[in-house]
């Protein structure tokens, strides 16, 4: 195993650091670094906070500031922030407006923040996403996962808030989002976590997995590499079944890295997505590509795709500014 680091153990704290340090004008530490907030917090607006494991950077730290989260709360790599952590996040970045949990659907993420909300003392709400169309359950959610379309959910609901919506209309906007998005994810290699030191699976030289899950979990199904235009087509087909088929609108097209993989294949990948969505009738009116819910080092990539109408659309164009994203 070849990688920067320091110290397993000190890893994440020293990232943290390095991260909070390159973005000072945007973000700050929280005591004992238990979250990453705004520089300069709203206390007049609904606040959103989210989190998780580390490892899928820029998710979620990448998406605070102004136009998105307010907070985000990082566990250790693949490990689910604690309840303590999100309470004192809320407590930090929360006004009269309330807060917004945005909770990707794993066990581990769920149930701490649900220990949250019920610790925190101010007024709070939950959104669980659960985009990935590839499996129903799997090792690590009871249900479908939260993958990249959290970011979406995030941005289009953190547009909503900054324009004064108030804690029940970003929730129901939050779950509108999350039922309008379907996302599946292709591995060419495993993801390598520091403390194990040795890929989490193997796949052989022609061999990719279909479906796979954002910590390495397994997908639908182990098959043969095969053209980037076929993987496309296979993955774009999954979520137009899982969407009922749409034949007509404008979505939202997300191409995004799982780590491992240059930008040169992730545009190839979306020209092809593209291509195969307008085949079909749907217009791709908004497009993001990039490494933006990653695994690590994983080779692969995934797509996800939201069904847009005018105010999503509006919202979605809305001014950002984050570290990992900014228009």
């Amino acid at each position: 195993m070849k990688k920067f680091v320091n110290s397993v153990d000190t890893m994440l704290a020293e990232s943290l650091d390095g991260f909070a340090a390159a973005h000072a004008d945007i973000v700050a530490l929280g005591p004992e670094r238990k979250f990453v907030r705004r520089r300069s917090p709203a206390a007049d607006k609904v606040a959103l906070i989210s989190g998780g494991g580390s490892g899928h950077e820029p998710l979620h730290a990448g998406f605070v500031g102004a136009g998105m989260l307010d907070a985000a709360c990082p566990g250790q790599i693949f490990t689910s922030p604690t309840p303590d952590q999100v309470v004192e996040a809320a407590a930090a970045v929360g006004g009269t407006a309330g807060v917004l949990f945005v909770v990707k659907n794993y066990a581990g993420d769920c149930m701490n923040f649900e220990m949250a909300a019920e610790l925190f003392e101010g007024k709070a709400a939950t959104v669980i996403t659960n985009d990935d169309v590839a499996v129903e359950k799997s090792t690590h959610s009871a249900g479908r996962r939260g993958v990249a379309g959290t970011l979406v959910v995030e941005k289009i609901v953190g547009a909503a808030a900054e324009k004064g919506m108030d804690l029940e209309s970003c929730a129901q906007l939050g779950i509108e989002v999350n039922a309008r998005t379907g996302s599946i994810g292709v591995a060419l290699t495993s993801c390598t976590v520091p403390a194990a030191g040795t890929p989490t699976f193997a796949l052989a030289a022609d061999e990719m997995e279909m479906g796979v899950g954002i910590h390495g979990e397994p997908g639908r199904k182990r098959i043969k590499l095969a053209s980037a235009e076929a993987i496309a087509d296979q993955m774009v087909g999954a979520i137009l079944a899982d969407r009922g088929h749409p034949a007509s609108g404008d979505v939202l097209l997300l191409v995004n890295g799982f780590g491992g993989t240059p930008a040169i294949e992730l545009y190839l990948m979306y020209n092809s997505a593209r291509r195969i969505l307008e085949k079909r009738g749907l217009t791709v009116a908004r497009s993001l590509v990039g490494s933006y819910v990653t695994s690590l080092d994983m080779a692969g990539c995934s797509i996800t795709m939201t069904q847009l109408d005018g105010t999503l659309t509006a919202l979605w164009d809305d001014h950002v500014h984050t570290a990992a994203l900014r228009w």
